[in-house]
């Protein structure tokens, strides 16, 4: 029997020559963006959701999985030509249609701004064109040489990884998290945090399970491969972002219409959104207030404080800042930070929940 990785390989692989409907679910996409993608992309798109709602003008993008490239291809248009997108995939045939259509899409837009990368999208440090043509100089025939390789590769992360830390905007990925071995995924979650700037955010469309997943499904390579038995708990993917540090972690998008249906168990799309903390200002010892507008009777923030309906809350000046912003603004009213200088205001925004 084949081991799922095999199948996924093996599966989008076919996949980039020929539409499998199975490996996607039902989304609507804004026609307007489609017009200038070449048609063999849209038909060997697989996804579950559509990340680039959550994208805006300049942003510099990083999509996880990115396939045939249909999703960078939108982000482009949303970006524009002040914005940047960069996609990341491991299958050489899906890189292969997304490269070849590139340029076709940077003529009819009359600019460029995508380009695609191969890696892992949970070693997002390592080049695999890289590692590809260090092997085509020096093949690997003997346990030294492949002892030197792979001290060779632990200096190719650090001096030139695939992404830079700290050099991307916002992390979008469609429907590919489910096919990362489970031993991977906090190296993955780690990863995007990573390359995240301070204060940037992510968008992951990804399927889900109601229950957790048993053993003899997740052995089965069909459903591993499908984006089935690979799925996360949906308390779990939530609970593995908010660990790596993310904050304002929200479930943005909930499909009501199940995925697949396996065993008793209901597998559905949803998006999960989220931040990167910004850099923390040391030595800040300003305080200052927030009160909560409701319709909770109380909801507690990612950094610990509890917020009472209708009640002012002393929180650090810090947090009075976070909550001032997307996607806690509007829940709050900011009633200004004090500090040694005295007073200054920190208006909410509008727009998100701060109720978890």
């Amino acid at each position: 029997m084949r081991d799922p990785e095999s199948a996924v390989r093996e599966r989008y692989s076919a996949a980039a020559q020929e539409r499998e409907a199975a490996l996607c679910c039902p989304v609507d996409y804004d026609p307007r963006l489609l017009e200038v993608i070449p048609a063999e992309v849209l038909e060997r798109d697989y996804g579950c959701g559509d990340p680039s709602r959550h994208l805006r003008e300049g942003d510099e993008v990083l999509d996880l999985g990115s396939g045939g490239g249909k999703i960078c291809f939108i982000a482009s248009q949303i970006v524009g030509p002040k914005g940047r997108v960069i996609g990341v995939d491991v299958n050489p045939d899906m890189l292969e249609l997304a490269r070849r259509s590139a340029p076709v899409v940077a003529e009819r837009l009359g600019f460029s701004n995508v380009e695609f990368r191969r890696g892992f999208i949970q070693d997002l440090a390592l080049d695999l064109d890289r590692v590809d043509e260090r092997l085509g100089e020096r093949p690997v025939a003997t346990s030294e040489a492949l002892a030197r390789l792979e001290a060779e590769l632990d200096g190719l992360r650090g001096e030139s990884p695939l992404v830079a830390d700290a050099s991307v905007d916002v992390v979008v990925s469609n429907c590919v998290l489910n096919l990362v071995r489970e031993a991977d995924r906090d190296r993955l979650i780690a990863g995007i945090h990573r390359v995240l700037k301070p204060g940037g955010r992510f968008a992951l469309s990804d399927i889900v399970s109601d229950e957790v997943v048993p053993a003899h499904l997740k052995a089965d390579p069909e459903l591993w491969s499908g984006c089935v038995s690979g799925a996360f708990h949906e308390a779990e993917l939530v609970a593995r972002l908010e660990s790596a540090g993310f904050h304002g972690v929200e479930i943005a998008s909930w499909e009501p219409e199940p995925f697949a249906v396996v065993e008793g168990i209901t597998f559905r799309s949803v998006t999960v959104t989220g931040r990167k903390h910004a850099a923390a200002e040391e030595g800040d010892a300003a305080r200052g207030h927030v009160l909560y507008r409701g319709p909770w009777r109380r909801v507690e923030d990612d950094e610990g404080n509890v917020l009472r309906r209708g009640e002012r809350t002393e929180v650090a000046g810090r947090s009075l800042r976070r909550l001032a912003e997307p996607p806690y603004a509007g829940e709050v009213v900011a009633l200004g930070e004090q500090g040694a200088g005295g007073t200054r205001g920190a208006p909410a925004g509008r727009g998100g929940s701060c109720c978890g």
